[in-house]
C-alpha cells in the first residue's frame, strides 16, 4: 500500500521524517566537518560534539593515548637506569657470574720435598743479561716459503758469583792475638749456572714455511720452547764467564771479612785467593 503524495511535496521527494524533520527522507543531510572552517581555524577550538564531532574525536583519541603510553614508557625506563646506576655506584647491585665462563682446574700433586742441602758459601755478586737467540732451521735448495724456521728468543736471566768456605783446608786461616793480625786463604770464586727469567723471556718473531705450519698442526715439536731456554742459558753463561763477575766477587768478599774482622778489633787483615 502506497502512501498519497503531499501536493506541496514535490515529485520524486519523499515526506519528513520524525528524525530528521528538516530533511526529507531519502535525502542525505549535508557533510559536517568536525573542524570548524580550515585546520589552521580549528586550532583552540573546542570539536564539534555532535553525531560526526564524536566520531572524529574517537579517532583521535587513540593517537593521544599512544604518546603518553610513549612518555610514562621512557619515565619507567630512566627511573630504571638510575636505580641501577645507583646501585652498582654504592656496590649493592647483584654479581651474576657468567655461566659459559672458563673454568681452571688444578689436579697437581703436592711438593715433595727431596733433600736439604746446607750453604757453605758467600754469594758475592750477581749478573743480569740479556741475549737475542736467532735460531734458523732450514733445508738446503728448498725455498723458505716452503720449509723454513727461524725465531728470536729474548733470554732474559742472572748469573750468581759466590765464594765456597766449605773447601777451606788446614791452614787456610792464620790468626796471631798478640799483633791482631789475621790472614786468609780463600779458594776462587766460582759462577752459579745461568737462571733464566721466564717473566721477562719472550719469543720476539716467528717465521714459518708453508711445511713447518702444516707440521705444527700435527703436533710440532713439543721441545721447541724447551731449547730456546736452553740455547738462552748456555750463552749467559758463557757472558758470564767472559765477565768481570768473578773478580767483582772477590773484592766483594775480600771487603766483607776485612770489615767484619776489624770489627772484632783485628788490625791487620789479610785476604787471598788461591789459584783453581
Amino acid at each position: 500500500m502506497t502512501r498519497p503524495e503531499d501536493a506541496s511535496t514535490p515529485r520524486g521527494q519523499l515526506h519528513p521524517t520524525s528524525k530528521f524533520p528538516e530533511y526529507a527522507r531519502g535525502s542525505a543531510p549535508p557533510r559536517t566537518d568536525p573542524w570548524p572552517g580550515n585546520a589552521e581555524d580549528a586550532i583552540g577550538q573546542p570539536l564539534d560534539t555532535g553525531r560526526f564531532g564524536d566520531a572524529a574525536r574517537q579517532q583521535l583519541e587513540p593517537r593521544g593515548r599512544g604518546y603518553r603510553t610513549l612518555f610514562w614508557l621512557a619515565g619507567i625506563i630512566a627511573v630504571l637506569a638510575a636505580v641501577v646506576f645507583g646501585l652498582k655506584s654504592v656496590d649493592l647491585f647483584p654479581h651474576f657470574s657468567n655461566p659459559f665462563a672458563t673454568k681452571t682446574t688444578d689436579r697437581s700433586q703436592p711438593v715433595v720435598l727431596k733433600s736439604i742441602q746446607d750453604l757453605n758459601r758467600f754469594t758475592a755478586a750477581s749478573g743480569n743479561f740479556e741475549v737475542i737467540i736467532d735460531v734458523q732451521n732450514d733445508k738446503k735448495y728448498i725455498p723458505d716459503i716452503l720449509f723454513n724456521e727461524r725465531t728470536l728468543f729474548v733470554a732474559v736471566g742472572t748469573v750468581d758469583a759466590y765464594v765456597d768456605f766449605s773447601t777451606l783446608k788446614e791452614g787456610a786461616i792464620v790468626v796471631d792475638e798478640v799483633n791482631k793480625k789475621v790472614e786468609i786463604k780463600l779458594p776462587p770464586a766460582q759462577l752459579e749456572s745461568a737462571k733464566i727469567n721466564h717473566d721477562r723471556s719472550y719469543v720476539f718473531s716467528e717465521q714459518r714455511g708453508l711445511a713447518n705450519r702444516i707440521g705444527d698442526l700435527f703436533g710440532g715439536d713439543p721441545n721447541k720452547q724447551q731449547k730456546l731456554y736452553q740455547a738462552g742459558e748456555q750463552k749467559i753463561s758463557d757472558a758470564a764467564k767472559a765477565s768481570e763477575l768473578t773478580q767483582r766477587a772477590q773484592d766483594n768478599t775480600k771487603a766483607m771479612l776485612e770489615q767484619m774482622l776489624r770489627s772484632l778489633g783485628y788490625t791487620t787483615v789479610t785476604v787471598t785467593f788461591t789459584t783453581s
